[in-house]
């Protein structure tokens, strides 16, 4: 049984970890290992990620089994950037390549949207990779334009992608005062 929980420090070393090995486990016909290992050569610092994620709002798939055991594992991660700048820019989505198919994903990013337009966000944006491009077409976004991102030399392709939070016929009809 799984959980979508908020971010917790103790989780830290689990998402570090998570983000390693999904990133490896891509296969070679998205990314090249050169580029796998650019994005990610190691598992980054626990520290790094508790820095990421509580900056932004994140939030966890737990196994709700694993709870019970005192066992700090997660099985996915999404955050999404909260200050003025990057408003609604989803940092990452990631789920372990052990969980991926079960629906993992589109409980992060249905937790993810629900908060934002709760907080009245107009739109999120995210970065997407190859491998993640459809997945997020099928939320609605649309790609904007393909985007590049240097990583220890190596440049990795993804897509600049977008999708509105506001129902524009609704917003046209406040605006010109027909609400």
């Amino acid at each position: 049984m799984y959980s979508v929980i908020p971010y917790q420090a103790a989780y830290a070393p689990s998402v570090s970890q998570l983000f390693h090995d999904a990133i490896h486990a891509i296969d070679e016909s998205q990314y090249s290992a050169a580029d796998k290992s650019a994005w990610s050569a190691k598992p980054r610092s626990a520290y790094h990620w508790h820095k990421r994620m509580s900056q932004t709002k994140a939030w966890l798939v737990v196994d709700s089994s694993v709870i019970s055991a005192g066992k700090h594992i997660c099985c996915g991660f999404t955050n999404i950037e909260t200050g003025y700048y990057g408003q609604g820019y989803i940092d990452s989505l990631y789920v372990h390549p052990a969980h991926q198919g079960e629906g993992l994903a589109k409980s992060l990013y249905e937790t993810m949207e629900v908060w934002a337009r709760a907080q009245g966000y107009t739109d999120l944006t995210v970065d997407a990779s190859r491998l993640s491009k459809s997945l997020f077409l099928s939320y609605g976004f649309k790609v904007n334009h393909k985007s590049y991102q240097e990583k220890l030399g190596q440049i990795i392709m993804g897509y600049l992608m977008s999708k509105p939070l506001t129902d524009l016929k609704r917003q046209r009809c406040h605006t010109q005062g027909l609400t």
